[in-house]
């Protein structure tokens, strides 16, 4: 029987860059995946969205040509050739994968737990002193009657043609992200969410003003609304505010969150679970089974591609921090955040200030024709060191990012106004928030 250093099953983000590095570092090392490299973030999530929201995007420059003085004609949607190109560009990231782990034995198989230190894969035995469980997560799919007939996210990004109009069932990110790039490609969106606002988690307001301005664009929602049953012919029947309603499409994307996907045979050599997911101690990653940690979705600490790569680290024996873990919805504009929000640090009994600035006060935005955002920035005011940022609006993404790195070095507002930034530019907005703290 095959004994390797190290064995990983699953090759998504928290496998492949976990893999590689311990191959690096001089492990012999096997990775076993039943389907493609890159699990769902590289296949059939994150990028792929991404790909069809560049299409997206362009669209929309394009309708704007006229207001910067440039004339174009009305755009055209090919919508064959942007599916190609999300295909071709998933297709070139496996490629760089594959060379990523060329250290790395790959094995194409479903892993089954033989042993304490076994697993099966393709018709062999395999052991390791070490296993590392990487097997992510897959959509949920909620005990709704008729949800056979929605499509999920995988499917959605699978489509030959474009449906007329689009039923999305979850207003986080996952739903957020679909709803924007089909919107902008001409489809008829209404969104029906449970939470009272979209995006839960996000600070409410900036939530509320991304929705406000989706509702502008045309998008449809129902916050607040329970989803009853999908009826064959694509009718959705909900209530909301005690009274019923109903939504009919072309298509419905069921897009309620995700549930782990765990390898058969743990629970025999004792791996404990909890709420379906793999229990494991934070801060190594191990699970209760001696030798075996688990990594990303499937321990369900955060469902977050760069999460699940960072926690292979921590699994791996390097001193790599968990606190700071930033996320980002691409929705159009894109919304993101990192730390807590203002009334979630209240309700933990921190006393704070919170500083606010909007992109059309900023130049670089106004010159770009992009003042659709805003940036809320949440100081403990005891230490004033910064503990959350959320906004939405153009590379908000990267605003965020700056937030999440000072707040990882222990920066706080005298820090982080003492930095010089340059103008015009819209990192000048986090300058303006911590200027309006309050």
């Amino acid at each position: 029987m095959p004994t390797h250093d190290l064995i990983i099953i699953g090759a998504g983000p928290g496998g492949y860059d976990t893999a590689a590095l311990a191959a690096l570092c001089g492990q012999s090392v096997l990775l076993i995946e039943k389907s493609h490299l890159g699990g769902t973030c590289l296949n059939c999530g994150c990028i792929p969205t991404k790909a069809l929201r560049h299409t997206a995007m362009v669209l929309e420059e394009c309708r704007s040509a006229m207001e910067a003085g440039v004339e174009c004609g009305a755009p055209t949607l090919h919508f064959a050739k942007a599916m190609a190109r999300k295909d071709a560009v998933v297709d070139q990231l496996r490629e760089g994968i594959a060379t990523l782990l060329a250290k790395v034995e790959v094995v194409k198989g479903e892993a089954v737990f033989v042993g304490p230190h076994e697993v099966e894969a393709d018709g062999h035995r395999f052991s390791a002193p070490k296993i590392i469980i990487a097997t992510g997560s897959r959509p949920a799919v909620p005990p709704i009657e008729g949800a056979e007939l929605a499509m999920t996210s995988t499917d959605l990004l699978s489509i030959d043609h474009l449906p007329q109009s689009l039923t999305i069932i979850g207003g986080g990110v996952i739903g957020m992200e679909f709803a924007s790039i089909f919107n902008s490609f001409g489809v008829a969106i209404t969104v029906i969410e449970m939470a009272p606002e979209i995006l839960p988690g996000m600070d409410a307001d900036v939530a509320k003003r991304l929705r406000m301005l989706l509702k502008r664009r045309g998008v449809n929602f129902a916050v607040g609304a329970r989803v009853e049953r999908i009826a064959p012919g694509l009718t959705v029947s909900y209530t909301a505010k005690g009274k019923p309603a109903a939504v009919e499409a072309d298509c419905v994307l069921m897009a309620v969150g995700r549930r782990p996907v765990v390898p058969a045979g743990i629970e025999a050599i004792g791996v404990e679970l909890e709420r379906g997911f793999i229990k494991v101690n934070p801060a190594n990653m191990a699970t209760s089974a001696d030798g075996v940690y688990a990594v990303g979705d499937v321990n369900g600490l955060c469902l977050l591609a760069h999460a699940a790569a960072a926690q292979g680290r921590r699994a791996l024996g390097i001193d790599q921090s968990l606190d700071i873990i930033p996320a980002v919805a691409f929705t159009i504009p894109e919304c993101a955040m990192v730390g807590l929000t203002a009334d979630a640090a209240r309700a933990n009994g921190i006393n704070v200030l919170t500083g606010t600035a909007f992109y059309r006060a900023n130049g670089k935005s106004v010159a770009d024709g992009a003042t659709d955002g805003m940036l809320r920035i949440t100081v403990d005011a005891d230490t004033r060191r910064i503990i959350g940022c959320h906004g939405f609006g153009a590379d908000v993404s990267m605003l965020v990012q700056e937030v999440a790195t000072a707040m990882s070095l222990g920066a706080d507002t005298v820090q982080m106004v003492g930095a010089v930034r340059s103008h015009p530019t819209v990192s000048e907005i986090i300058t303006d928030a911590l200027a309006n703290l309050r």
